[in-house]
Parts: structure tokens; C-alpha cells; sequence
């Protein structure tokens, strides 16, 4: 997929997001200028805030196209998120051999991150997972096993972070790649 250009999509007021952060508008590829955000909140661990998190759906609620954008308030090496992406992939039921190879093409591109960049992943049924770090394209993981997988590690109902769930999701349901009842 070659994008000429990335469009900035209407800014978020602080009384849009339900956690009560602030986010800078997010910058989609044209074909999904039109996202709404759906949900948003925040990851901590021990107390400690790891990123605030954004989700995105294009069009209607039903829309199986979806981005997920994630402002970093840590430092973190490109190799500990893919690791930290297999350990919960894993934990959603990704197969160990599977994980370990989707782990391996994320060790690959993911770069290490500092505060305040942001890492951001976009599904479309035609490219799969698209790869965004500060806006600009990175990777690009084709197929919907991987993205479900991927973006599982979030929205599956088995995901490590349930609040967090809860929170990207807000009052919706889960796009059509998880195939859950709502």
C-alpha cells in the first residue's frame, strides 16, 4: 500500500475522551479519514502510567476498519514491545510457534520508544495491519489472523488489561473480526 500522505482528522476535545486526558488529533491514511474515536484509556502497571490509548473506527459502529493509537509515557525497546505483544498473544490462545513468528517480523520493525511517541496500528480488510510510529508508515502485516491476534491483545474479552477493554470499546461492541456475540 503506498499512501502519498497522511490527513489530519477533527481535533478531540478533553471533554470527548472518557478518561479525561488530552490526546493531539490522530493522522489516518485518506481511506479512513472519516474514524471516530470509540473509546479511550489508560494503561498502568503497578501504578505506573504506561501509555494512554485510542480507538478509532471508521464509519459506522459495524465498520470492520479500525485503528488503535497509543501515546508512550514510558521508554520502551522496539524488542520488549514485540516480546510483551507475544506473551499476550499467547494468553488470548495464540499458539506458542505462531506467536513466536509474529513476534519475530514485530521484533523487526518496531522501534524503541521514548515519551510522548506514539505507536499506532490500523486495520483495513485489504492491507490487514498497517504500522504507524509518530504518523509516519512503518510496517505493514497482511491477513486477518495476525490482526486479530494483534489487536486481540486489547479487545479480545480474554485480554490481560479488562479495564482497559472496557474503556477503547465504550458502549459498542468489537469490530466484526471478533466474531463475538454483543
Amino acid at each position: 500500500m503506498k499512501i502519498a500522505r497522511l490527513f489530519l482528522i477533527a481535533s478531540l476535545f478533553c471533554a470527548l475522551v472518557p478518561s479525561g486526558f488530552a490526546r493531539d488529533p490522530l493522522e489516518l491514511p485518506p481511506h479512513l479519514s472519516s474514524a471516530k474515536l470509540q473509546g479511550s484509556g489508560r494503561l498502568t502497571w503497578w501504578g505506573l502510567h504506561i501509555y494512554d490509548a485510542s480507538f478509532y473506527r471508521v464509519g459506522s459502529l459495524a465498520s470492520p476498519e479500525f485503528a488503535l493509537d497509543m501515546r508512550y509515557q514510558k521508554s520502551f525497546s522496539g524488542t520488549s514491545i514485540a516480546n510483551r505483544s507475544v506473551e499476550e498473544m499467547k494468553r488470548i490462545g495464540v499458539p506458542d510457534a505462531q506467536a513466536a513468528a509474529w513476534g519475530r517480523e514485530l521484533t523487526a520493525f518496531l522501534p524503541n520508544v521514548e515519551s510522548g511517541q506514539t505507536l499506532t496500528a490500523i486495520y483495513s480488510l485489504k492491507q490487514g495491519t498497517t504500522f504507524y510510529f509518530d504518523g509516519r508508515q512503518i510496517a505493514q502485516i497482511p491477513g486477518a489472523d495476525f490482526s486479530k491476534a494483534f489487536f486481540g491483545i486489547w479487545l479480545d474479552p480474554k485480554t490481560s488489561a479488562p479495564k482497559l477493554r472496557t474503556e477503547l470499546l465504550g458502549q459498542s461492541c468489537p469490530p466484526p473480526l471478533f466474531t463475538e456475540a454483543c
